[in-house]
């Protein structure tokens, strides 16, 4: 049945015209609607794909899944979606650190961060969000980011989550049994990281974790395209699950598949924690559904999609620009990364 899925989905991704919501304006943290923003016109050449109008397909893509993938019904799913029993309560962990707004202070200077990476600009302005595709992306909507900003060219890799670990004594991912990365995975993304040791990394390093926004039009520039490359799915331009590869790949491997502003897999590779918590966007499809119940300070937003999805994605639907995955924020597994964000001091 998976497979039959699968192949209805390429089928079905052809291109059509997309059409925003006359009422679709950004709200969200770090944007704002731009003047007639509901009147907002795509570009003639957008195109969108419309991967939920087959029948078949409705039974993983209308919010049902998340009823029928319950974790405590489906032991397979526990890994991933039960957060674990220590006790520790993340909520109060992260208000903590949303304590202070992190925007309003000064930042290093990019030359002077404490990883030392590529950075890539992405400037102010108008950008398409959301999308048609499904009913908590929906509406798509014309937002204005009001301050340019760099994001990470690559998402954090295992060297250099073990520099931070080295001087911060901060914990391991539990994937290094020895002490240190797997062998062979210093330039692969680093994963088994929950949301506060992504924002913890990100402060160390002078930085801090992107809004959804900013993930977003980093990810797909301004013409609101499904993929950073464009819009066809091609596995031959992200590590998706219909790549088969079956794992993390060293960073900047897809050439072909980066974003209009020169980010590397931001479709593939490791699904990348966001600032926000799981709001449905105003006029928003979703609302009254299955997916309203998840929504408010529960679970964080991860975007990007991974080498790996299980059961209702495992067909590569998480790679689009606009999917919001959801988690809660004390979730670690082998797919979660990151990638953190500097904001420009004009």
């Amino acid at each position: 049945m998976k497979v039959k899925y699968c192949l209805i989905l390429l089928i079905s991704l052809i291109p059509l015209t997309l059409l925003l919501s006359p009422q679709g304006r950004g709200e969200g943290e770090g944007f704002v609607p731009k003047g007639n923003a509901a009147a907002y016109e795509p570009p003639s050449n957008h195109r969108t794909n419309e991967d939920i109008s087959i029948k078949d397909c409705r039974g993983c893509h209308d919010g049902v899944y998340r009823e029928r993938f319950d974790p405590l019904k489906n032991p397979e799913c526990s890994d991933c979606h039960t957060p674990p029993s220590q006790g520790i309560n993340v909520v109060s962990e992260i208000k903590k650190r949303e304590g202070v707004d992190r925007r309003k202070g000064k930042e290093p200077n990019v030359s002077k961060l404490k990883d030392d990476v590529e950075m890539v600009y992405v400037p102010e302005g108008e950008f398409i969000m959301g999308s048609e595709r499904m009913p908590d992306e929906s509406p798509a909507h014309a937002a204005y980011m009001k301050k340019a900003f760099y994001i990470d060219k690559y998402e954090v890799t295992n060297e250099r989550y073990e520099k931070f670990v080295n001087e911060t004594g901060h914990r391991k991912p539990i994937n290094w049994i020895t002490g240190t990365y797997p062998e062979g995975k210093g330039k692969h993304p680093v994963v088994f990281v929950n949301w506060v040791d992504a924002f913890d990394y990100c402060k160390w390093a002078g930085k801090r974790l992107p809004t959804e926004a900013e993930w977003e039009k980093a990810a797909r520039g301004e013409d609101g395209r499904s993929f950073p490359w464009g819009d066809a799915l091609d596995p031959k331009k992200a590590n998706m699950p219909i790549s088969k590869i079956g794992d993390t790949t060293p960073i900047g491997s897809f050439e072909a598949g980066k974003s209009p502003y020169g980010a590397y897999d931001m479709a593939g590779n490791v699904y990348e924690w966001v600032e926000d918590w799981y709001y449905l966007y105003p006029n928003s499809r979703a609302k009254g559904r299955d997916f309203q119940k998840y929504a408010g300070e529960k679970n964080k937003i991860l975007k990007g999609g991974s080498w790996y999805d299980c059961l209702a994605y495992e067909c590569g639907l998480s790679a689009f620009t606009s999917n919001r995955a959801f988690f809660d924020p004390s979730i670690r597994n082998n797919s979660f990364g990151f990638r953190c964000v500097k904001s420009t001091d004009r």
